[in-house]
C-alpha cells in the first residue's frame, strides 16, 4: 500500500510588512487537519512568538542532527501549539541561518511529509539558497502582497523567472486587510501590473484593529474572529489542486 504523503505549501512574499505569517497562521487554522508549520524565516523568526509558545527545540537543532547522525525522532523537534497545529521553529540566534546545511532539507521534509497532512512552511522575503530549496520541494507556493506599486513591479520580476524555469505552481494573494483606509488598486489593474492573476483576495473588512491583542494572547485571528471565509476559501482551492 502508498503511503500517504502531506502537502507542502511555501509561504513568501517580495517584501517584509505584508502580512505573511499571519497568513501561514490562518490558513494552518483553517484546514482544520494534522497540520505542521516550518519556521524557515530564519533571519525574522516569528512563528513562535506569534503563538506565544516556547520551542523545545529547533529547525537548526533538528538539521544539525541529521547532519551529524544523532537524529532519532522528529517528535523531539516539533512543539505542540493545539491538537492540530505543531510548529518547527527557527533558531532565536540569526546568525545560525548561514550555518544551516539545506542539503538535509529534502530528507527533513520526506519524514514530515508522512507524518503531517498539511505542511505550511513561512519563508522569508529573501531569493536564497533555502528559500530556493524549499520551493523546489513545494508543492504549491503562495506570494503573499499587499497593494504597492513597488511590490507589483517585484512581483512581475519574480514571476518571470518562475515562467522561464516552467514553473506553474504559484498563487498571488493579495492582502488588503493590512491598513483600513489605503487606497487600492482594482484587481484587473493588478493582473496587468504584475503581468498574472490575482488568485485570492485578503478584503479590506479582514482589517483588525485588535491584532495586538491576539497577538499577545498567542491567539490565531481566524479562531478568535469570524470574518475568515476567503481563508476556507483558499484552504479547500489548496486541497483540490485548483
Amino acid at each position: 500500500m502508498a503511503i500517504k504523503e502531506g502537502k507542502i505549501i511555501a509561504v513568501t512574499s517580495v517584501k517584509g510588512g505584508v502580512g505573511k505569517t499571519t497568513t501561514v497562521l490562518n490558513l494552518a487554522a483553517a484546514f482544520n487537519k494534522k497540520v505542521l508549520i516550518v519556521d524557515l524565516d530564519l533571519y525574522g523568526s516569528a512563528i513562535a512568538p506569534s503563538l506565544d509558545v516556547k520551542p523545545r527545540n529547533n529547525i537548526f537543532e533538528l538539521i544539525d542532527d541529521l547532519e551529524n547522525k544523532r537524529f532519532s525522532n522528529i517528535d523531539s523537534y516539533v512543539t505542540m501549539y493545539n491538537e492540530n497545529i505543531d510548529i518547527l521553529a527557527a533558531p532565536n540566534d540569526p546568525r545560525k541561518a548561514t550555518k544551516l546545511n539545506n542539503n538535509f532539507l529534502n530528507m527533513l521534509f520526506y519524514q514530515l511529509k508522512v507524518k503531517y497532512d498539511i505542511i505550511l512552511v513561512d519563508t522569508n522575503h529573501v531569493i536564497d539558497e533555502t528559500n530556493l530549496v524549499a520551493f523546489d520541494l513545494a508543492d504549491e507556493i503562495l506570494y503573499v502582497i499587499s497593494p504597492n506599486l513597488i511590490e507589483f513591479r517585484n512581483l512581475q520580476t519574480i514571476l518571470n523567472i518562475y515562467k522561464s524555469m516552467d514553473k506553474e505552481n504559484y498563487k498571488v494573494v493579495l492582502n488588503k486587510s493590512k491598513e483600513k483606509n489605503q487606497n487600492y488598486y482594482d484587481n484587473k489593474e493588478i493582473s496587468v501590473l504584475i503581468k498574472d492573476n490575482v488568485d485570492y483576495v485578503i478584503p479590506k473588512d479582514f482589517y483588525c484593529k485588535d491584532f495586538e491583542k491576539y497577538l499577545n494572547e498567542g491567539a490565531i485571528l481566524y479562531t478568535k474572529w469570524k470574518k475568515h471565509k476567503i481563508f476556507n476559501q483558499i484552504t479547500e482551492s489548496l486541497e483540490g489542486g485548483n
